[in-house]
């Protein structure tokens, strides 16, 4: 006996699809969920280089003159210092870092272009005790250390004029935080900002601090990324050229 229908309920019909009918839908929609999928990945993509070239273009605006020389995106622009050295370099999100384990040595990043005159900025983050260095015209390194705990500056300290000079205070930041770096060289004087504190004030540097490129100090030198000793990560590299 059929159930009647009172005022008020609804009567669902069921309709049952033959098999090779249901295997052709769920087929059907498969692809269709596939495709919803790289769209959606595309979109991602799509959102995250506008995030980046907002980003770059924000600095720029902020920062009459200054040019970035890491396009966040991969290493045109650079060279690794040894063509047969390992590439121990990747990028993600715009950040550019450098892994080496332990017992292994990476290679130093070098820029196509040389300078002479300039300001730099730049930001890093660096584990404790990992070691890398920011090379002024590819001679003059300013330390990358992970020596929060050390809680003191010295001449191979972080923000360090490599064995030349020690930071005039302590300014570095834990090992999970960015630090920002400015650096301006003119002649032969360094003038250095660590995270907000001046640590360096026209110091004259007139000779190569070590592992330079070369010893011609009278000379324009690129920059390069100390990629041998130990991980680190850069980002927002740019440069302002002076007179």
């Amino acid at each position: 006996m059929e159930p009647r229908i009172g005022a008020g309920q609804r009567h669902f019909q069921v309709i049952r699809l033959p098999i090779d009918e249901s295997v052709q839908l769920t087929q059907s929609i498969l692809p269709l969920q596939l495709r919803s999928s790289q769209r959606n990945i595309m979109k991602l993509s799509l959102v995250i280089g506008l995030t980046l070239l907002s980003a770059f273009v924000a600095t720029a605006a902020n920062e009459p003159g200054f040019v970035p020389f890491f396009n966040g995106k991969d290493t045109t622009g650079w060279h690794l210092r040894r063509k047969d050295g390992h590439n121990s370099w990747t990028i993600e999100n715009g950040v550019l870092k450098n892994t080496v384990n332990k017992g292994e040595h990476g290679t130093d990043l070098v820029t196509d272009k040389k300078y002479w005159n300039f300001t730099v900025r730049y930001e890093f983050m660096v584990p404790d005790d990992s070691n890398s260095g920011f090379y002024l015209r590819g001679r003059h390194e300013i330390q990358v250390f992970g020596d929060y705990k050390a809680g003191k500056p010295s001449k191979t300290g972080n923000g360090a004029i490599y064995n030349h000079t020690a930071p005039s205070t302590f300014a570095s930041k834990p090992s999970e935080e960015w630090q920002t770096v400015e650096a301006t060289m003119i002649g032969n004087k360094i003038t250095v900002v660590l995270n907000g504190k001046k640590i360096h004030d026209s110091v004259e540097c007139d000779r190569p601090t070590g592992s330079e490129i070369d010893k011609n100090v009278t000379e324009p030198g690129p920059f390069f990324l100390q990629g041998d000793h130990g991980t680190v990560s850069f980002r927002n590299m740019r440069v302002k050229e002076l007179p």
